[in-house]
């Protein structure tokens, strides 16, 4: 089947259109998957003890995981769907550096966090994707997210993408450290997770497809029980089934935008200096 908008990313530059290559592939091409991917990768920040104290510390996100959680996708939704030079996307910008400019939170940990959005797209969809990433793609979910990271003040961001993947491994494995609020933020990420898709009476078979999901390194630093081999197995071929099969539809003609999604923490709408937290939430 012909897949027009992958055809005309193929065509762009990944450094100078990135910001387009970036809104095609997350709202057109492969919608779900991305939005799957930088679900998991929250597991993976998680596993830093130096992030999970700071939220753990602070309780907003285990008092309101919802909130949180919405206010993080639409401030990054607002960032990609409009790009980082628009009026909506220097006020995401503006408000999130705003957030976390209350709190200690050091260049390496920034950086980080900034590269599982590049990277943990591009793996999930190596596993599970209907297609990998091209080459091309995969340097413009690079240029996009340093150029994001660079008017978030981070500094000492590579300027070369294997670079900053290698940053990425080495500090994975140098900093997943098992730490009690690495579960409790993981347990409270899970139960969100599962309050997407099923009633609170099934949580507990829902625990486990989760589990399953995330790799060994990863499942110790949160110290959440490993699932059995079979429903590894289960699972990942489950995704790597249903990518094989989206394989054969078209791409969406219409973008599925994160901002136009109906969320219970905002129901009459939002604005964005109005997201995230403030000093007035009962913490500095």
């Amino acid at each position: 089947m012909r897949k027009p908008i992958t055809e005309r990313i193929a065509q762009l530059d990944p450094q100078q259109d990135c910001q387009e290559i970036i809104f095609l592939l997350t709202y057109h091409v492969f919608p779900w998957d991305i939005e799957r991917a930088l679900e998991f990768a929250l597991f993976r920040t998680y596993a830093i003890p130096a992030i999970s104290s700071l939220l753990a510390k602070t309780g907003e996100f285990i008092k309101r995981p919802r909130k949180r959680y919405d206010d993080t996708e639409l401030i990054m939704s607002e960032i990609v769907e409009h790009g980082y030079d628009s009026d909506r996307g220097q006020r995401a910008l503006r408000r999130m550096n705003q957030m976390h400019g209350r709190f200690p939170i050091s260049n390496e940990d920034f950086l980080y966090v900034l590269s599982t959005f590049i990277y943990e797209p591009i793996r999930w969809l190596d596993r599970y994707g209907w297609r990998s990433l091209t080459r091309n793609e995969q340097l413009a979910c690079f240029y996009f997210y340093r150029e994001v990271g660079l008017r978030m003040n981070i500094r000492d961001i590579p300027e070369d993408f294997d670079q900053f993947e290698q940053f990425n491994r080495n500090y994975e494995q140098n900093n997943f450290v098992l730490a009690t609020s690495n579960r409790i933020i993981a347990k409270v990420t899970v139960n969100l997770f599962l309050s997407f898709y099923l009633p609170r009476l099934l949580w507990s078979l829902g625990r486990p497809l989760i589990y399953a999901a995330l790799d060994d390194p990863l499942m110790a630093a949160l110290s959440l029980p490993c699932p059995p081999a079979f429903l590894r197995k289960m699972v990942t071929g489950t995704l790597k089934l249903r990518g094989k099969l989206v394989g054969f539809l078209p791409e969406r003609r219409e973008p599925l935008l994160g901002t136009n999604r109906k969320r219970p923490s905002y129901p009459e709408g939002y604005k964005i200096e109005e997201l995230g937290t403030f000093s007035k939430d009962g913490y500095r």
